[in-house]
């Protein structure tokens, strides 16, 4: 098949899953790629879409704002080959309910925006229509397999490289001249052992020359703020308070506080309690940037978080990295990740810049796999070959219990005012108590000893997330 021929769409709302799906695209060379994004309470802004499309070949054209209604007829008119759905999991379900209706059914390709350990049911319940899940990890690939299994929701998964663990062109330029200077070290070795009298002498070994040397070293700390973790006030405030002590503990070097949004915009997951409220008196080296994270890393000594997918942005530059432990590392805070890492440390590291690089093995285990080992996109080209043939099942939506009242609350909850339909009302009103009651009951059960999220020696949950995220704002 002829890569050229297919045509992809990757459809997203929020900040973070148009910054992945664009980026996962822009890495496959020669197809006709097109964004859609579908007007709900989380779409992104024009300053966030601007942000978040930096590093990729998107342009406005190939940028598309579109109602709901809209989709499928824009669908049914462009007859895509393959659709990326990229949004939290019931606007996935939603889109995935109009390309049930396609007469000419696209390969339905999913994915999360960012390290997905552990790996949750809920992620899993919402794609498991997707003809392909993609991963970013070998540990994600066990996890999923695993939640698979136990939960009795087989979706084919596949490999990919997480966009943002590539490095920027400047990156490749200092790595070459890296690797040039390891092979002038290494030859001076070579040379001094055998003068020295071989191997047993103390000169240093080809196999064990200079390491890698660091990136040119910038003077932010860069601190990726987070809008589910910590969702404790009291742990947030502390937070702010240690990175206020970190920026009057050196008055000449900056600390840069990352977020994601600007006052007005929405991003993927609700924040309560902001940064920009709580460190609203701050000393003037202590400040706020909405700019791209790969922009803010440019100038960065090092990066800090509790759990955000910038680690991993961080690390592809040669940027040491401190992944915050001061609340305990367990599956709530979405830290077991750097479990082995080497990256751990608390505030007081913070406060004196004691920043880590990750160890090698937990790298490959963790986003950092050779690039030959992500199959990804050779698994969709095989899937359209198949859909082509007429010899791939669709994977289609069932209907839900409640029948046309569940699926017009579905909607409504995800929509918000996008969806202005007398029976979405309805169906909200009745709809939320009777999910709340429950999503409360499950809780419960986990609370008497089911309680997946309390078991970091699994890299998967079962039990309902414990963060309180409404998709309506």
């Amino acid at each position: 098949m002829s890569t050229g021929e297919l045509r992809v769409v990757a459809i997203a709302d929020a900040d973070s899953f148009v910054k992945w799906s664009a980026s996962l695209l822009d890495a496959v060379p020669g197809i006709r790629r097109h964004l859609l994004l579908v007007r709900t309470p989380l779409t992104v802004s024009a300053a966030q879409q601007r942000a978040a499309l930096v590093g990729t070949s998107f342009q406005d054209a190939g940028v598309t704002r579109l109602n709901f209604d809209e989709l499928g007829g824009w669908l049914g008119g462009h007859l895509p080959d393959v659709v990326v759905l990229a949004g939290r999991g019931p606007f996935v379900r939603l889109v995935a309910r109009q390309i049930d209706r396609l007469a000419h059914r696209p390969v339905v390709v999913s994915g999360l925006p960012g390290m997905s350990i552990p790996a949750q049911r809920g992620a899993l319940e919402y794609r498991r229509e997707s003809d392909l899940l993609v991963l970013h990890s070998h540990r994600e690939e066990r996890a999923f397999a695993e939640l698979s299994r136990q939960i009795d929701v087989p979706v084919p998964t596949a490999l990919a490289t997480l966009p943002f663990a590539q490095p920027t062109e400047r990156e490749h330029e200092r790595a070459g001249q890296d690797a040039a200077v390891r092979e002038l070290v290494g030859a001076g070795a070579r040379r001094g052992s055998v003068a020295r009298g071989g191997p047993g002498s103390l000169g240093v070994s080809a196999t064990h020359a200079a390491p890698p040397a660091p990136r040119a070293s910038g003077t932010d700390l860069v601190f990726a703020a987070q809008a589910l973790v910590p969702a404790d006030r009291a742990e947030r405030a502390e937070l702010a308070s240690m990175l206020r002590r970190a920026a009057e503990a050196d008055p000449t070097r900056r600390v840069v506080v990352k977020l994601r949004s600007r006052p007005g915009e929405t991003e993927t997951h609700l924040e309560r309690d902001a940064y920009a409220d709580l460190l609203s008196a701050r000393p003037a080296n202590l400040v706020f940037s909405h700019q791209p994270m790969a922009a803010a890393l440019e100038s960065a000594e090092g990066l800090v978080t509790v759990s955000s997918t910038a680690v991993v942005e961080a690390i592809a530059r040669g940027i040491p990295v401190i992944a915050l432990d001061t609340f305990g590392v367990h599956k709530p805070l979405l830290n077991t990740v750097f479990l082995g890492s080497g990256l751990l440390g608390g505030a007081e590291e913070v406060i004196g810049r004691r920043f880590r690089h990750a160890h090698p093995r937990w790298m490959q285990d963790n986003y950092f796999h050779p690039d030959t080992e992500s199959t990804w996109w050779g698994q969709v080209e095989e899937l359209v070959a198949l859909r082509r043939e007429d010899r791939l099942r669709a994977r289609t939506v069932p209907v839900g219990r409640g029948g046309t009242l569940h699926a017009a609350w579905h909607r409504k909850s995800v929509l918000g005012d996008e969806d202005r339909s007398l029976l979405g009302a309805v169906a909200l009103a009745v709809g939320t108590p009777a999910v709340r009651a429950i999503v409360a009951l499950r809780r419960a059960r986990g609370r008497a000893g089911e309680d997946t999220w309390a078991d970091n020696g699994t890299d998967f949950t079962i039990a309902p997330t414990p963060h309180r995220d409404p998709i309506r704002r």
